[in-house]
């Protein structure tokens, strides 16, 4: 009988012990686990596309993307696409994106914000005239600029942003190799600059 409840004192310390030996097993693995996403954050953050649009170069202009990654590490899409990025930064004044129509065969834009979260998109199906003329802004400056919009600019369209960094992506379809000449013109002629637009109201 002795040795009986020896035998069950023994594996029920046993089993603690496993028990507290999985918790500690455990306890550390999430240690790791922690210290391992903590120390990669910043490896994955400079992976980002807001990042490495910031990488090409000065903010407010366009950058041309070639088929292979430049050296920021962007490359375009698709091979049947050509396309433009450009970072901005409307904390003091909105940025207008323009392109003239010269008669590219598709072209399509998409705004970004910091998050590489879309909030804008327009293409020349849905653009007045097949122009793109954009200005992103805060939702303080777009209502002063509702308030006195400036003659010439009924077909702009206004876009509200919350954050005050983003990014944009142009895009036009090369339908056959004749057309690159003219999506190359179209987009050096691509401009996205702050608005030079001023009011008594100070945003």
């Amino acid at each position: 009988m002795f040795r009986l409840f020896n035998f069950l004192s023994l594996r029920r310390d046993f089993l603690w012990l496993k028990i507290l030996f999985a918790i500690f097993t455990g306890l550390v693995g999430a240690a790791l686990l922690h210290l391992i996403i903590v120390f990669s954050l910043p490896q994955f953050s400079q992976r980002d596309a807001y990042t490495r649009i910031i990488a090409e170069g000065e903010s407010h202009r366009f950058y041309r993307l070639g088929e292979q990654p430049d050296r920021a590490g962007l490359s375009k899409e698709d091979p049947m696409m050509e396309m433009s990025v450009c970072s901005f930064d409307i904390s003091e004044t909105p940025v207008r994106l323009t392109a003239p129509n010269i008669g590219v065969p598709f072209w399509s834009l998409g705004v970004f914000d910091a998050s590489s979260d879309e909030i804008f998109s327009i293409n020349d199906r849905t653009s007045a005239d097949h122009v793109l003329d954009v200005v992103v802004g805060t939702p303080a400056q777009l209502a002063a600029l509702r308030k006195s919009l400036p003659r010439g600019f009924s077909q702009t369209v206004l876009v509200e942003a919350q954050q005050t960094e983003g990014y944009a992506v142009l895009r036009s379809f090369v339908t056959h190799k004749s057309v690159v000449p003219v999506i190359s013109k179209f987009l050096e002629q691509a401009t996205c600059a702050p608005f030079q637009w001023r009011t008594r109201v100070q945003f």
